[in-house]
């Protein structure tokens, strides 16, 4: 916390180490979770941003043996809550010996490490905790009078303490618990001298009938499909996060053996953008098949219906410009503005070729139909749409440049949105007011 306060940025930081009480925080002892409130944008160093920031707080926050994952606390709740992954991208392994989970799960974090785009990962530790072992002598406890359910009923109240009562101070209400003193239970030698009275009056102490003792085990045990599992935290950046996937998928085959009975799943972000890819590659052909069909309603031809389908990708390439110029990995946010620039695409190139239509049908009643009228034709057509079409790419333009210029909440999404859209209005006009009028001079021909 203290590093991170020496940053200028930071007006706040507040860190919790280990589980809160609640069954929907599970994490262990060496996870911190560190909130980090910024302070305006206007009181920023010049040309800060926030991956400066990020950048910035990854250097300074240098801690033997603890990684760091920068996320935003509202997204990082929902991821959690979806996946269970903190991180961009999660690797779980399932299996039956945590031993060997453990094993398996450090050997991926040492071979994710040296992926480009990789800035942390890191393996949660599935040993290494210490646990206080009773375990009950039966033969002892019963010369004594007293049975397995007697020893553990004095174990849980002495030790862990009964609630013996409630109180109530104002609208609060708070368990009396009921225990024996820190100072008599706090290390193995005293709790082997712990008194216990029996039933009948008999004095002694824990060892007497139980064997005290430090053993190792799990910090916390993780289970998914009825499997224990150990689960791998990546974070990514720099770097879209497909491509990051696929070269760790490959790492992690090559350098890490598994063993039989074992099995690897990845999981997080990468699991929604898996799932939205399965969605669109059904969506996106039905989808131009639809176009398609409507076109050739519109035109009767399948030639003229093809030629605006044609044009499409031809129309995008301005999009993908942009992305290129501003550093914006494809993602899904920027799948969704490539389909609303497709739909304007084919819509500029429908309705230039029905002006083409129209004013070489005009040729037509009249007789005149050689390459010199169908070149007056084609002219007329195409300079009837130059106004309205700059009129249609000012209004757009008008209504995406404050998105793109925009920076408050949900303005990284919008931006990988609307920047298809911003960078198509270069070429899907051109493309349709130079490239449409000569290909159908060519249908015509």
């Amino acid at each position: 916390d203290r590093l991170i306060k020496t940053v200028p940025e930071v007006a706040s930081v507040y860190g919790k180490a280990g589980r809160a009480e609640t069954a929907t925080d599970p994490a262990p002892m060496e996870m911190f979770e560190t909130t980090i409130q910024f302070k305006p944008k206007s009181e920023w160093r010049p040309g800060m941003t926030q991956d400066k920031l990020v950048d910035e707080l990854d250097r300074i926050v240098k801690v033997p043996g603890v990684a760091n994952i920068w996320v935003p606390p509202i997204r990082n709740r929902i991821d959690m809550l979806a996946t269970g992954i903190k991180s961009p991208v999660g690797v779980k392994v399932a299996g039956t010996d945590l031993a060997v989970i453990d094993r398996v799960t450090g050997e991926i974090e040492k071979a994710l490490k040296d992926v480009p785009g990789v800035s942390s990962a890191l393996a949660e530790r599935l040993t290494g905790g210490r646990y206080v072992d009773v375990t009950i002598n039966r033969d002892a406890a019963a010369r004594f009078g007293m049975n397995i359910a007697d020893v553990q009923s004095v174990i849980t109240s002495a030790v862990g303490g009964d609630n013996i009562g409630e109180t109530v101070e104002g609208l609060q209400r708070f368990p009396i618990n009921l225990r024996y003193p820190r100072e008599i239970r706090d290390s193995l030698e005293k709790l082997r001298v712990l008194p216990i009275v029996t039933e009948k009056g008999a004095r002694l102490v824990l060892s007497d009938v139980a064997d005290i003792r430090i053993t190792d085990g799990p910090p916390m045990l993780r289970s998914e499909n009825a499997r224990l599992s150990g689960w791998v935290y990546v974070d990514i950046r720099g770097r879209d996060l497909r491509s990051a996937v696929k070269d760790m998928q490959r790492v992690v085959a090559e350098k890490v053996a598994l063993p039989a009975g074992y099995s690897i799943s990845w999981s997080g972000q990468f699991e929604f953008l898996e799932r939205a890819t399965a969605k669109l590659k059904v969506v996106v052909p039905f989808t131009l098949l639809i176009i398609f069909v409507l076109l050739y309603l519109t035109f009767k031809r399948f030639d003229e219906a093809l030629l605006i389908m044609a044009t499409l990708p031809f129309a995008l390439v301005g999009g993908i410009w942009l992305l290129y110029l501003l550093s914006y990995n494809l993602s899904v946010a920027g799948a969704v503005g490539f389909i609303a620039l497709a739909g304007v695409s084919a819509e500029f190139g429908v309705i230039m070729l029905l002006y083409l239509k129209q004013a070489w049908d005009v040729r037509i009643e009249h007789g005149t139909t050689s390459t010199a009228d169908l070149l007056d034709a084609i002219r007329e057509g195409a300079v009837l749409r130059v106004r309205p079409k700059a009129m249609t790419v000012a209004v757009i333009l008008a209504g995406l440049f404050p998105i793109m210029w925009g920076t408050g909440t949900g303005s990284e999404v919008m931006q990988r949105i609307a920047a298809p859209m911003v960078g198509g209005m270069i070429t899907a006009p051109l493309l349709s007011m130079l490239v449409i009028p000569a290909a159908y001079r060519l249908l015509q021909m």
